[in-house]
């Protein structure tokens, strides 16, 4: 699978028509936005550990969205100007870990291969679980006990899934591929595979009670979907012209020269000089 970063040009006129003046008239907004923001989300927050502590102690069933408000200190109306309903209020943060996951996609370095922008943006997930593991590992329970739950946490990762496709998408090389067709197909499965590893990790961490290094474990989920799916998911293609390899070497006496391309992702690099030294 090949892809190609691009900038529109309405983006590009966007970027170079922002005069110092414009942007400081803009900043009291943004920091007032800014606060807004982060009252909203205390809010949210707030009210979300009542209902846990509630859950937790009454129960899911016999909990009602009047005894969450009480609990938080707020009225009745002011919880449901944040949450439609009481099984909402258990995912506060989704939200804005999703515009958070958004930005970082938005703000990818030229070079980056867009593969592995998406598996930092889905990082944007883990750090909202990791910030409160023993919230995260009771909402793992309880997620696990109420099928309403189970079915809101669905639709939260369908769409990381969905924000995730597109961009895949809107990063293809056109010329790479022999049937066009096949684009929307290529970019939701590997979309797909980077969630799924995500997920996968992030069980396993909250199954043993929030311990463990979860960055690194991620980071060896995502190193095996790039290998499978960052060069591998167009296996079967005739390309135009034949891939350079991720990395090649060369000796020379005692020293060995490593040439690797600007994409390469740093395990290929590494198993080339392992084998390379092994070789000699």
């Amino acid at each position: 699978m090949q892809y190609v970063r691009v900038m529109t040009p309405a983006h590009q006129a966007d970027q170079t028509s922002r005069t110092p003046a414009k942007a400081a008239s803009e900043a009291p907004e943004s920091a007032a936005s800014s606060r807004a923001a982060a009252q909203r989300l205390k809010m949210r927050r707030e009210l979300a550990a009542a209902a846990m502590e509630l859950f937790a102690t009454k129960g899911y069933e016999a909990t009602t969205v009047d005894e969450i408000a009480a609990t938080a200190g707020v009225a009745r109306r002011t919880f449901f100007r944040h949450f439609r309903s009481k099984e909402e209020a258990i995912f506060p943060d989704h939200d804005d870990t999703l515009v958070r996951a958004e930005a970082v996609l938005n703000a990818a370095p030229p070079l980056e291969h867009p593969l592995d922008t998406v598996c930092r943006g889905i990082k944007e997930v883990m750090k909202m679980y990791a910030a409160s593991p023993s919230v995260s590992v009771e909402r793992y329970r309880l997620t696990r006990e109420v099928p309403t739950l189970r079915e809101r946490e669905i639709a939260s990762v369908a769409r990381y899934e969905r924000l995730f496709t597109r961009y895949l998408l809107g990063h293809f090389d056109e010329q790479a591929h022999h049937d066009g067709n096949d684009d929307p197909l290529l970019a939701e499965v590997a979309a797909s595979a980077v969630v799924t590893a995500h997920n996968h990790v992030l069980r396993r961490w909250l199954r043993a009670g929030g311990q463990g290094d979860l960055e690194t474990q991620l980071d060896h989920a995502f190193a095996i979907v790039r290998r499978t799916f960052g060069t591998g998911i167009g296996a079967g293609r005739t390309p135009a012209v034949p891939a350079a390899p991720a990395a090649q070497v060369a000796h020379s006496g005692e020293v060995l020269v490593t040439v690797a391309r600007t994409d390469a992702p740093l395990t290929e690099v590494m198993r080339t000089i392992e084998e390379a030294l092994r070789n000699r």
